[in-house]
């Protein structure tokens, strides 16, 4: 009666079983945070905060991009359905320019019909983290906690986070108008840039705005 003989798998089979989980878990780490980026993209949570938070874009002396002034409609959407009493513009300038971009979105929308006392300008940061970091300061100074995020679609995940990680208590509702939405292959590569994006900020507590922006141009 013959015995069989194991065999200790090798340093090179080893290898390639560390290879090949490592590859797994990559995969399912960035598949599930690229899920998670596309389902709450989809989104629209109403619910009633503090205050609507619009995250800034781009500005050109005083007048938003077209980027932007999706977003800002979209809060003032939302303030007219009194989901919150005050909207919060947030973004700083670049060195030349005039105004910042929470300058540039308040005026937007006391033209566009919300009083003046309703917004709250804060013109900190160039990236999202610096952003809502300045945002959550001057919130919990006014003695608010909530907030509903406006954002792009691909951005609101990643903004949520980070807004959370500022003890905002803050939930989502993208904007769903707008050049960024339009086009399918724009939409995946915005997918690409917030799923990169937001891996890199879970392990280094980083904004990599300005990186990936670039990778992606």
């Amino acid at each position: 009666m013959s015995t069989a003989v194991r065999t200790k798998p090798s340093r090179a089979s080893w290898a390639r079983r560390i290879v090949f989980g490592t590859l797994l878990v990559a995969l399912l780490v960035g598949g599930g945070t690229a899920y998670r980026v596309w389902q709450v993209a989809r989104g629209d949570d109403r619910t009633p905060a503090d205050v609507i938070v619009v995250l800034g874009a781009a500005q050109y002396n005083g007048t938003p991009s077209d980027v932007f002034s999706a977003r800002l409609l979209k809060a003032k959407e939302l303030y007219d359905a009194g989901v919150a009493k005050t909207i919060v513009t947030a973004g700083g300038k670049q060195e030349r320019d005039n105004y910042t971009e929470a300058e540039a979105g308040a005026r937007w929308l006391t033209r566009h019909g919300v009083p003046a006392a309703a917004t709250l300008p804060v013109g900190e940061g160039n990236d999202t983290l610096r952003s809502l970091r300045a945002v959550a300061t001057q919130v919990r100074a006014h003695g608010w906690h909530s907030a509903v995020l406006v954002s792009d679609p691909w951005h609101s995940y990643r903004a949520r986070i980070m807004a959370t990680d500022t003890r905002l208590d803050a939930w989502a509702a993208p904007t769903h108008s707008g050049p960024i939405v339009q086009a399918r292959n724009t939409q995946v590569r915005y997918i690409v840039r917030e799923t990169g994006a937001l891996l890199f900020y879970r392990l280094t507590r980083t904004p990599a705005d300005a990186l990936f922006d670039t990778i992606l141009d």
